[in-house]
């Protein structure tokens, strides 16, 4: 039994800028609400100052030498002590002061709890013109496919249920890992629904690591694939 109600999961590489931030925020939001959880960073092989920035923050620093979004959410998962996962990218784009309503769907019994950013609102030169038009698109023939409530597939901010999620066989190293994780959850029967959220740009001054063109067809070939058990 987990003793530990949330584990708040960040994936990280070379955001020494911005991940003490995010670590700070979300241990404040566990202080506020009076959950116990852990912060838990993976480091997906920084080579700049992520990882020590992380632990003075306040985080558990696990490193993932398999490189990729996924490789490093899957050890996240593997790693956790908390009974929830909330995960979250640590470049400021989302604010982990506001879990709440995270929380709340996750105690009324939902497995998978989904954040839109086109619900909840989209600061200015947060989100590239080509992601506006692109992600909604992926999103509504990902819903099409798999059946599922969800708007927007390819937020870096949800939560679920850790134990459900291990028995899930979560494989995709890379982007379409959040594509995966959705259409895995609905294969095991899972509740799911979507609170929205705030998106704001990336904190770094530097490029993201995704890329649009190529993880974008990732996703697509993805979601047309059949999947694999």
């Amino acid at each position: 039994m987990n003793e530990l109600e949330f584990t708040i999961l960040m994936p990280c590489l070379n955001e020494e800028k911005t991940v003490a931030a995010c670590v700070s925020s979300a241990r404040g939001w566990l202080e506020r609400t009076g959950y116990t959880g852990e912060v838990l960073v993976v480091d997906n092989g920084s080579t700049d100052a992520s990882a020590v920035n992380a632990q003075r923050a306040g985080a558990r620093v696990v490193p993932e030498q398999r490189k990729g979004y996924g490789s490093a959410l899957i050890r996240g998962i593997s790693e956790a002590r908390g009974r929830y996962i909330i995960m979250g990218d640590c470049d400021c784009s989302y604010d982990f002061s506001k879990l709440d309503g995270f929380a709340d769907k996750l105690h009324q019994g939902y497995d998978l709890v989904m954040g839109n950013r086109f619900k909840g609102g989209i600061a200015k030169g947060a989100m590239p013109f080509s992601h506006k038009i692109g992600a909604p698109c992926l999103s509504f023939v990902a819903k099409v496919r798999y059946g599922v409530p969800v708007g927007d597939f390819h937020s870096g901010l949800r939560a679920f249920d850790t134990a459900m999620a291990r028995t899930l066989g979560l494989r995709c190293p890379g982007m379409e890992f959040a594509t995966e994780l959705v259409a895995r959850f609905k294969k095991a029967g899972a509740r799911m629904c979507e609170v929205p959220i705030t998106l704001s740009p990336d904190g770094r001054d530097g490029k993201g690591h995704l890329n649009t063109i190529r993880d974008g067809f990732r996703h697509l070939r993805f979601i047309l694939s059949p999947l694999e058990k």
